[in-house]
């Protein structure tokens, strides 16, 4: 707990890149990577007191109805972040982030907990059929976000927006509809149906909320508004700082903003699973790319015919095509004896290093 403590109060001291930032961005009107870096930091701590805030609202009101409310809001910062970077027509660096949020849960996120964990514990153990059926979810999301690349690139080889580019818009259209229904009836299947399989998970210890009701949804609201806020400076200086920093948008999607975005939930993972909580570390980890790919991704295909200057599509790159599948397939593979070591984590985030190395060289 101790632990927690310190690691929350290290997350809060980054608060002040807020009105570092503003001042930046309406003082000394800095150059775009600067704001781009010091937003970026700005992000991190307010993701973690969105996640905090939804915790506590969700011990106020049960377990049904909190498991929900975590479902929604898990990726809230991630959604934001992907918001105005639609609204400015930036989809690749959204497409990006959408695959760096995937593989960073569950290589890096999963890797770093079983890893750390690992060396904790000779060996952790957690609900398999669970995690299975993570796993198969996972798979589903690949293949829906698979499809309409596929069909692209086999109407036009060149990769360009070509003759194919209106029926995989309207392929896209209707997978996003199949994804969250599938992610509607998983909720149903994980509150409802067959809550007894995610009770490990649990993480309540009985004891009252530290926030009242009031406190965490205005803790939220409060957050959520300053993540906007970042979120428009962070996507305005994407595309300069990619170029003078060395490195190519999708990288900067992929890595960069995807870190951003998960950062607060990616130590909040690492911390439960040194608690010998593997079970919910995983369900972060798993339930968060499954959030992404199945709510998050669809909706802002819908989005896109809202608020940006074009609707987006379900079509990745060959390499997040590609990274998504082995993600999926390793981590599938992985999950499927029911405990982790050490071992396994060094794995998981060598795939994920590798990954990265692969997204860096990339040519801009």
């Amino acid at each position: 707990m101790a632990f927690r403590l310190k690691a929350d109060n290290a997350l809060l001291l980054l608060l002040v890149f807020i009105p570092i930032t503003l001042v930046f961005e309406y003082v000394v009107h800095a150059s775009p990577t600067t704001l781009f870096l010091t937003s970026a930091v700005a992000i991190v701590p307010l993701a973690g007191l969105m996640g905090k805030s939804t915790e506590m609202l969700a011990e106020h009101v049960g377990t049904g109805l909190g498991g929900l409310l975590n479902a929604t809001f898990g990726n809230a910062a991630e959604l934001i972040i992907a918001f105005f970077a639609l609204k400015a027509g930036l989809h690749d660096l959204v497409k990006a982030s959408l695959t760096g949020s995937i593989i960073g849960n569950i290589l890096l996120v999963f890797g770093l907990s079983a890893l750390l964990g690992g060396l904790r514990f000779q060996t952790q153990v957690f609900n398999r059929t669970a995690a299975k059926l993570g796993a198969t979810l996972l798979l589903l999301s690949a293949v829906g976000l698979v499809i309409p690349s596929l069909l692209h690139y086999l109407r036009d080889g060149s990769g360009t927006a070509g003759a194919g580019a209106e029926a995989g818009g309207s392929l896209s259209l209707e997978i996003a509809v199949v994804l969250i229904v599938c992610y509607v009836l998983s909720l149903v299947f994980a509150l409802r149906t067959h809550a007894d399989l995610y009770q490990g998970a649990a993480h309540s210890d009985g004891a009252a909320p530290a926030w009242s009701k009031g406190k965490s949804f205005a803790v939220l609201l409060a957050a959520a508004a300053f993540v906007g806020w970042m979120s428009e400076i962070l996507v305005g200086g994407a595309e300069e700082a990619a170029h003078s920093l060395g490195m190519n948008e999708v990288f900067v999607g992929v890595i960069v903003v995807a870190l951003v975005g998960n950062a607060a939930e990616h130590s909040t993972a690492v911390l439960v699973a040194l608690r010998n909580k593997m079970d919910l570390s995983i369900q972060i980890a798993v339930g968060s790319s499954l959030q992404i790919a199945l709510f998050i991704a669809p909706l802002l295909v819908f989005l896109s015919y809202a608020v940006g200057p074009a609707p987006m599509d379900l079509v990745f790159s060959p390499l997040e095509v590609a990274a998504v599948g082995i993600s999926v397939l390793v981590v599938g593979q992985i999950s499927g004896d029911g405990l982790t070591h050490w071992m396994e984590g060094v794995l998981l985030i060598g795939v994920y290093v590798l990954l990265g190395l692969a997204f860096f060289n990339l040519p801009g």
